[in-house]
């Protein structure tokens, strides 16, 4: 059964990477655009993975987080959130909103095809 991951990202530049990367590896990825639509998917599919642009002006990804570690039916569903490394004070408000890892874009495209493929994390430290 292939790896079924939920990203929510607006940056194109990322999107296209990890659709292309999400295609060379056989795992299913969806894009969905609105809070509300992730939050749908999420429900609905039970992917192995959601992904989050912590930049994303879309969606406020604290709230995103906070909203989705308080549901009982998905808490447990792993997420990763990435951020530009001057960020630090990013970083440490998604950590405490319930990301599960929190990695610098530069990690977060170094080791994509790993984090994809990987039945954890996957990236390295």
């Amino acid at each position: 059964m292939a790896r079924n991951i939920v990203a929510i990202v607006d940056d194109m530049f990322f999107a296209s990477k990890i659709r292309a990367t999400a295609e060379a590896l056989g795992v299913e990825i969806a894009f969905p655009r609105t809070k509300d639509k992730a939050l749908e998917k999420i429900r609905e599919g039970r992917p192995d993975l959601i992904l989050v642009d912590l930049h994303n002006q879309r969606l406020e990804p604290i709230d995103f987080a906070t909203a989705l570690k308080s549901d009982t039916n998905v808490q447990s569903i792993p997420l990763l959130g990435f951020f530009s490394h001057v960020e630090v004070e990013l970083q440490r408000r998604a950590s405490a909103a319930g990301f599960d890892k929190v990695i610098p874009r530069s990690a977060f495209a170094r080791d994509l095809a790993v984090i994809l493929e990987s039945t954890g994390f996957g990236a390295r430290p």
